[in-house]
């Protein structure tokens, strides 16, 4: 292969790429978010500098049904998001997630920088019950329930007249923060970068919202429990199509280090003693 066939490639491996490129749709989207209080020591904990807690001590848990995802396939996701500010603006950081199909994951670390591990999470609709559960290492370390489309959001039932999804698009545009970390060949850190990006082209085909739970087991390689439940405030449902598009830098640690460090070179170079 010459350069240019080389550089044309979307991903590895060459003979049979992981993922072709982006942007990257979704169809029917379905999300099983649970909101709830957690530590706020976890919280700081979690959240990678100069990211901040927002004062809320709220996490939200999320199972992710993904039956249509262009360049990906058909896949199931679970994890953390945390909200946090970022210069004073509010954005959500992803801190754990888990999923059970190769391209996807590899895509997400490499272009995003998601926190991406192979796992097996699902989301069912069990009789009366909306279940979300998640396995590792043959563990079952997430359950979240909640009751099946208790609330209408998008439709007035006594009043039998469609609502705005305008909310629920609002949410999912936020910025959304991912931590990227890719190794060099000599195994420093050749990317150490905050990424941020925001969904597009969101169209939302339902919303829900009803009571819910979620209970955290304690697992080594899926610390999902090192953000305990305090207090579960709320289960919300929906199904969605979006866009997921390219990322953009919001901080680069390792700019920001040799900027730190530039200052004492130039001293060193002057044969000024520290």
């Amino acid at each position: 292969m010459d350069i240019d066939s080389i550089l044309g490639l979307a991903s590895m491996p060459m003979a049979s790429p992981s993922y072709p490129k982006g942007p990257y749709r979704f169809i029917d989207r379905e999300y099983l978010i649970i909101s709830y209080e957690s530590d706020p020591l976890a919280i700081r904990d979690a959240l990678p500098e100069p990211l901040q807690p927002d004062g809320s001590n709220s996490v939200l848990y999320e199972f992710i049904r993904m039956p249509d995802s262009a360049g990906f396939g058909d896949y199931t996701e679970s994890g953390i998001v945390i909200p946090a500010l970022l210069g004073g603006e509010h954005v959500n950081f992803t801190a754990q997630m888990y999923l059970d199909d190769e391209p996807p994951i590899a895509g997400g670390r490499e272009i995003w920088g998601f926190p991406k591990k192979h796992a097996n999470p699902k989301l069912v609709v069990a009789q009366d019950t909306l279940t979300g559960t998640l396995e590792y290492a043959g563990v079952q370390v997430a359950v979240g329930t909640m009751g099946y489309k208790h609330q209408h959001i998008l439709y007035d039932v006594q009043g039998r007249k469609a609502c705005s999804s305008a909310s629920i698009v609002e949410k999912m545009s936020k910025i959304q923060v991912n931590l990227k970390l890719i190794p060099d060949v000599d195994g420093s850190l050749a990317i150490a970068q905050l990424v941020g990006y925001n969904l597009a082209d969101i169209q939302v085909h339902g919303a829900w919202s009803g009571p819910a739970r979620l209970h955290l087991v304690p697992h080594v390689n899926a610390p999902v429990a090192d953000l305990p439940v305090r207090r579960v405030i709320g289960g919300l449902h929906f199904i969605a199509d979006l866009t997921l598009p390219y990322g953009r830098v919001l901080h680069d640690y390792k700019d920001k280090a040799r900027a730190a460090s530039a200052p004492a070179r130039a001293d060193a170079a002057r044969g000024v003693p520290a």
